[in-house]
């Protein structure tokens, strides 16, 4: 249960804001959406980073999803979970990969699911989420593997997630509901 209502789908806000989003989800709008909307500026804010978050980075899909979900699954943000599962699962990623993230300190060392890079992907994710700090080992690891870009743009989207992990866990969006269903 939200921690306060969504904003009705008739009243959602102004159409030049509302309209974009509504494309962009294929003529709806989804919980998110209708949460952040009690907040035009905040909503023009996150569409504006989480776009380019999602559509412009050097970083490849996969590790972007990877990281993400791990979030995702260490924070309980099961929203995110729903609607990243399928676009990790798109990007490369498998079903017992993404089923591992639910423990993620195991996932983090199991070498037949994940590459090396993928594992110190998800160590990063873990040691962002819970502890902040970085270790400088990990970082070289990364920095080696990725390029300077790619790793600011991983730490970046682990940093980003969080927000979003943390925004939907506390105010309690739920997974929208399938049509005709209670």
């Amino acid at each position: 249960m939200p921690a306060i209502p969504y904003k009705p789908l008739e009243a959602a806000g102004p159409e030049e804001l509302v309209a974009p989003i509504r494309e962009r989800r294929g003529g709806t709008l989804l919980n998110l959406d209708r949460m952040l909307l009690h907040s035009v500026p905040f909503t023009q804010g996150w569409g504006a980073l989480l776009g380019k978050v999602r559509n412009e980075l050097e970083l490849p899909a996969k590790l972007r999803e990877l990281a993400l979900c791990a979030v995702a699954a260490l924070c309980g943000a099961e929203y995110e979970m729903h609607h990243h599962g399928p676009l990790f699962l798109k990007a490369g990623g498998t079903p017992a990969q993404f089923n591992a993230l639910r423990d993620l300190k195991s996932a983090v060392g199991n070498q037949q699911l994940f590459t090396p890079l993928e594992r110190a992907v998800l160590r990063l994710a873990l040691e962002m989420t819970r502890q902040v700090r970085v270790s400088a080992a990990l970082l070289d690891e990364l920095r080696g593997e990725l390029g300077d870009t790619r790793l600011v743009e991983l730490v970046g989207v682990v940093a980003t997630y969080n927000m979003v992990a943390r925004f939907v866990v506390a105010l309690g969006v739920e997974v929208e509901r399938a049509a005709g269903t209670v």
